[in-house]
């Protein structure tokens, strides 16, 4: 089955193509990707610091058919036209869905003259959560071509493409020993979620307040650092622990004595920002230390619960996944953690590079859904910002 992923959550535009074989039943599934492509739009949101949403719902527009052009060219599965691929009456129904994304229909207008229809069986796209506006593009840009090109879609929850994703070992899906725990950890998402089976989700742990990732950006901020922060912050730990630098205040590891699996990243940062207010100035050697035992609070605390977690479920598998699972520090610490206290569980770490929003979680997530039939006419789809996996 051929697998076109779309992907536009946030500020990432992204388009992917799998061709992928083999069921969940039989722990047998393996994929190959035929292309993929993203487009990073850090550095139109650096100079203020976060995304802004209209900003990210404008470059997804401009940047969805550049990207697809490249899937399919990397595939070899972009192939002139003799003739359009559509019909004046079907470019009418388009243009009435994208009526909202701008430059987008002049765009797919232009494509569908070029190319003809590649043998894609599947659109999975990303209907939420996530920045809403940013969805909507993705959402519209999936029913144009479902409409176009005759294939059916699958509707993907952004959240289930990471679990997916970080379960996968290489090219392969093999076999997950269930009931499984879930840590789910980004610049907009902090979940501990346990899934007793695949496709079924219970949701045993969230953040009140801010996200580990967004908490990574505002301390970085509060140091003076650019965007996006959780880099900045993990290099400079990187260096105090090299040199030795320690911090010159310690951190409150919140919430370790709440009595539940939730997670409170807002103190924390507040404790940063009134230590920070209370100098006027900052040294390098005390940003360095500052960020070593910022980064250091947060891998006690994900030790912590993830630790009361897999006790509280039973879990025979973790699987860890999100932009912030490219941490280096936090992977090391809850790995030194797994194997003093948890020496059989199976853990999947999603490795860096599939770690942050991209479309290739979605395309796999997407071919899992549709060998259940999980299908969504283009009438049907929606965009949901606030879209839980439970």
């Amino acid at each position: 089955m051929k697998v076109l992923g779309i992907e536009t959550s946030c500020d990432e535009t992204a388009i992917c193509l799998i061709q992928a074989e083999g069921d969940l039943e039989h722990g047998n599934i393996r994929f190959k990707t035929l292309g993929n492509a993203l487009y990073s739009q850090i550095e139109t949101h650096r100079p203020y610091g976060g995304v802004f949403p209209n900003l990210a719902k404008r470059e997804h527009a401009k940047n969805l058919v550049p990207m697809l052009v490249s899937t399919l060219e990397q595939a070899k599965m972009l192939v002139p036209a003799d003739r359009p691929a559509v019909t004046k009456e079907m470019l009418d129904e388009l243009k009435i869905v994208l009526e909202r994304e701008e430059g987008l229909f002049a765009q797919l207008v232009m494509f569908f003259a070029q190319y003809q229809k590649p043998a894609i069986d599947v659109i999975a796209v990303t209907i939420g959560p996530g920045l809403e506006p940013a969805l909507w593009v993705g959402v519209n840009f999936a029913k144009a071509l479902a409409i176009a090109w005759d294939v059916r879609i699958v509707p993907v929850n952004h959240m289930e493409g990471h679990i997916v994703v970080s379960a996968v070992e290489g090219n392969a899906l093999p076999h997950t020993v269930l009931p499984a725990l879930a840590l789910l950890i980004s610049g907009g998402h902090t979940e501990l979620v346990r899934m007793p089976e695949w496709f079924h989700y219970q949701k045993i742990g969230q953040t009140r307040d801010d996200a580990v990732g967004e908490a990574f950006d505002k301390v970085a901020r509060l140091l003076g650092l650019p965007y996006p922060g959780g880099p900045e912050i993990s290099r400079l730990a990187k260096e105090a622990r090299a040199k030795n630098i320690a911090a010159p205040f310690t951190l409150p590891r919140s919430m370790l004595q709440s009595g539940d699996l939730d997670f409170s990243f807002s103190g924390l940062k507040t404790a940063v920002r009134r230590e920070v207010e209370n100098r006027s100035t900052l040294t390098d050697d005390e940003k360095c230390g500052i960020a070593r035992e910022f980064e250091g609070a947060v891998a006690d605390i994900f030790s912590a619960k993830v630790a009361t977690a897999i006790d509280a479920v039973n879990a025979y598998t973790l699987i860890i996944g999100g932009g912030v699972a490219a941490n280096t520090y936090i992977k090391q610490h809850l790995g030194t953690m797994l194997e003093k206290d948890f020496p059989t569980v199976a853990v999947r770490v999603c490795p860096p590079e599939r770690a942050t929003d991209n479309a290739l979680m979605i395309a796999l997530a997407g071919y899992l859904r549709a060998l259940r039939g999980d299908f969504a006419k283009p009438e049907e789809l929606y965009a949901d910002g606030n879209l839980s996996l439970a």
